[in-house]
């Protein structure tokens, strides 16, 4: 199952993926602090990001069952070191690849945990919890990377991949516990 995995996403056009232990895996509630400043602009928004998405302890203990990750990431050039379109257009590719690896990966781990960029990422135009709704697809729903006090750089390093690729490129991490 891992190598089909690790095809498949590099198949859709990863860039890089990796497997690691989940404990070396380093979780930080420091980041739950950037959320709590809304630096993305999400805080309070979506059903899967803080806070109603939960407890940071309670997400961290929730990860650290987990035995493996697999981790993959998409590297994008940029124009420049402003291209800000370049950037929202590089993450939706990363989050649209991030869903059809999550999808297939449902399909064959029971229980997976999955965990991108952005959280859905796009999943839905406007979540529901503007509206007081229920979660539209709570099966394909994820939340991001750092909503569970994953140190992205961290992880980047403990997969063998870069966290910066360089002047004029962006890169988005996911990841799949299980």
């Amino acid at each position: 199952m891992k190598t089909d995995l690790l095809d498949f996403a590099l198949s859709l056009g990863a860039s890089n993926a990796s497997f690691v232990a989940v404990s070396d895996v380093v979780f930080d509630t420091s980041f739950r602090e950037a959320c709590e400043r809304n630096a993305c602009g999400k805080y309070g928004k979506f059903y899967t990001c803080p806070p109603d998405v939960g407890a940071i302890e309670d997400l961290i203990s929730r990860a650290k069952e987990y035995l493996q990750a697999f981790v993959f990431q998409t590297i994008s050039p940029l124009e420049d070191s402003f291209d800000i379109e370049g950037m929202l257009e590089s993450g939706q590719r990363h989050n649209k690849l991030s869903r059809d690896v999550f999808a297939f990966a449902k399909e064959h781990i029971k229980n997976a945990l999955c965990l991108s960029s952005g959280g859905c990422g796009g999943l839905c135009e406007n979540c529901a919890k503007l509206t007081s709704e229920p979660c539209r697809y709570p099966h394909l729903a994820s939340s991001s990377l750092s909503a569970y006090g994953i140190n992205v750089s961290l992880l980047a390093k403990a997969a063998g991949m870069k966290y910066n690729n360089g002047v004029n490129t962006v890169t988005y991490f996911s990841a799949i516990f299980f």
